[in-house]
């Protein structure tokens, strides 16, 4: 199949006149947002962005999220007058998109609850807080009457397009095609596609684009957690989980996404057509990381955040070696895995290598013994959360 691409600016602007009957309110309406005193955020990307910022408030970092921005959306983080000095923000993508979670952020180290709305002082130690750690922005404000902060992507939108992308790229993870045969897209299929989401989904003619937008991010999200991998942490402690999967004519382990209590995260968010995945799973504890009891097979690794081609001679790449559980879909588009403190060894025992040298080409048509290598009966696709950033790792 053809490589879809994005439509260039020029019909964006169009999409946004022209597909849309109340696309210059809804302009308007973002520049007026920006407008105002205080510090804005304006999002010139074609995702739904969720921002966490960090404000001075004395000695101490007032941060909160998520402040949820559309595409070609501006909202205000904090009115006038501003306090001078650095504040910070961290964006991450809506789960509803495609391709794993993109994020902007810096190098600065911050709290935040990834699964809900927070508002705190930032404490000197994330975890015993229940909290995970995210590299936030520095923004240095000067101005005590309104500063603006832009999230961009390297496509160049502005306002208007980028709300016109964000439809297209909506349409596209919601399921509905706007592409021509050849991968490009034409305004004509994304207005079709357009009014057939409008009748099936019986959006009122006089529903705002807020509304439409809206409407289409939860049909995606929905759409995502059907299909592809997703790892769930049911322990009261932090696990570090990899992947790995036949890529072509080879195979591909990736990681590390790091699972708070509770966490979730989708790993593979395209529908599970192989007959074997693999799952590293790593439990930290005060004695030392816990291993999965149920074994697996060789694949690299390394202690870093990595996406390793081939499973072949490890060390002399200078990567380590971790032993991959073995997962079957049976025949499911989507699974959610759920990890378990049973499911681990004790700290400092070491799970047996399966003796399946050849699993790699066999059809494998059962799920391994284990809690952590089977997906439950109700996983035909949780909900996905936690942060994926570009590639596919995660924090």
């Amino acid at each position: 199949m053809a490589q879809a691409r994005w439509f260039p600016n020029a019909l964006l602007a169009l999409l946004a006149a022209v597909l849309i009957g109340a696309g210059a309110a809804w302009l308007n309406n973002a520049r007026a947002q920006a407008a105002p005193g205080g510090w804005s955020l304006c999002n010139q990307t074609s995702y739904i962005v969720e921002v966490a910022t960090g404000r001075p408030d004395g000695k101490t970092v007032l941060v909160s999220g998520w402040l949820r921005l559309r595409p070609g959306e501006c909202r205000l983080a904090a009115t006038a007058p501003l306090t001078r000095g650095v504040h910070y923000t961290f964006a991450r993508t809506s789960s509803a998109h495609r391709g794993g979670r993109r994020q902007w952020g810096g190098v600065s180290r911050l709290c935040v609850d990834p699964q809900a709305s927070f508002a705190i002082e930032n404490p000197p130690n994330c975890q015993a807080m229940g909290l995970e750690e995210r590299t936030f922005r520095d923004i240095r404000i000067n101005k005590r009457d309104s500063w603006r902060t832009i999230f961009s992507e390297p496509d160049p939108y502005t306002l208007t397009t980028a709300r016109a992308a964000g439809l297209q790229r909506l349409l596209s993870d919601a399921g509905y095609e706007t592409a021509s045969p050849s991968g490009n897209y034409d305004p004509r299929r994304m207005a079709n596609a357009i009014g057939r989401f409008r009748t099936e989904r019986n959006i009122a003619p006089t529903a705002t684009e807020e509304q439409l937008i809206d409407a289409l991010e939860t049909m995606a999200r929905k759409r995502a957690d059907a299909i592809g991998l997703t790892l769930c942490n049911r322990t009261a402690g932090k696990i570090w989980s990899a992947v790995a999967r036949r890529r072509g004519e080879g195979w591909e382990s990736r990681g590390w996404w790091a699972l708070g209590p509770g966490g979730c995260a989708r790993t593979i968010d395209d529908p599970l057509i192989q007959n074997v995945y693999f799952v590293e799973a790593l439990l930290e504890s005060p004695q030392g990381k816990r291993e999965l009891a149920a074994g697996g097979e060789s694949f690299c690794t390394s202690p870093a955040k990595f996406a390793i081609l081939g499973r072949e001679k490890c060390a002399d790449r200078a990567y380590d070696i971790g032993l991959f559980t073995p997962i079957s879909p049976q025949g499911r588009e989507g699974v959610v895995v759920e990890f378990f403190e049973r499911d681990f060894l004790l700290p400092g025992a070491k799970p047996k290598q399966l003796d399946l040298p050849k699993m790699a080409d066999a059809e494998i048509n059962s799920p391994t013994t284990g809690r952590a290598g089977r997906a439950p009966d109700t996983a035909s696709g949780g909900a996905a959360s936690g942060d994926i950033g570009e590639g596919g790792s995660g924090d």
